[in-house]
């Protein structure tokens, strides 16, 4: 059975869910939860924001979002981190 996977676009002020400034997701492992973030090389690395956004310790809004948002918008990161990567 595949692990359920909860995705979030961060939202930073003056942003949206289209433009948001990150994502992070959850995956429901047998052992606990796995938080992590895309990172600009993207791979999904290990990352707090979740838990600090429960805790209310973050200064951005996590919005959940579906899978398809979310490859959405791990495809427009691509583009934009790819065009800076060649800057």
């Amino acid at each position: 059975m595949a692990a359920q996977v909860q995705y979030y676009a961060i939202v930073t002020v003056n942003r949206t869910v289209r433009a948001a400034s990150g994502l992070a997701r959850r995956t429901f492992a047998a052992d606990g939860p796995v938080d992590e973030a895309l990172r600009a090389d993207m791979t999904w690395q290990p990352d707090s924001a979740i838990v600090e956004w429960e805790y209310g310790d973050v200064g951005a809004e996590l919005v959940r979002v579906s899978e398809s948002e979310a490859d959405q918008l791990i495809e427009s990161f691509r583009a934009k981190w790819r065009t800076l990567a060649s800057s």
